[in-house]
């Protein structure tokens, strides 16, 4: 097994949520996906704010979808 260093910054450790010192890669892996998922998860919500998506129903929501698809549809 390979040992690497890497040097982040005492905000990047506490932002991240670091526990320890010692991680496998996997575990790094696991903790910067995690961040990466809520940092989208957070700008999908703005988004679906800023046009007002937020708002929509279920039924919009699947209208919407279906319209999308038979437009991809007839473009195949």
């Amino acid at each position: 097994m390979r040992m690497l260093n890497i040097s982040i910054s005492d905000v990047e450790y506490n932002q991240f949520g670091i526990k320890s010192d010692k991680l496998s890669f996997s575990e790094l892996v696991d903790i910067i996906n995690r961040k990466l998922i809520k940092a989208n998860l957070q700008k999908t919500v703005e988004l679906a704010e800023k046009y007002d998506l937020s708002k929509m129903s279920i039924e919009e929501i699947s209208n919407e979808v279906k319209t999308v698809r038979k437009s991809a549809e007839g473009r195949n």
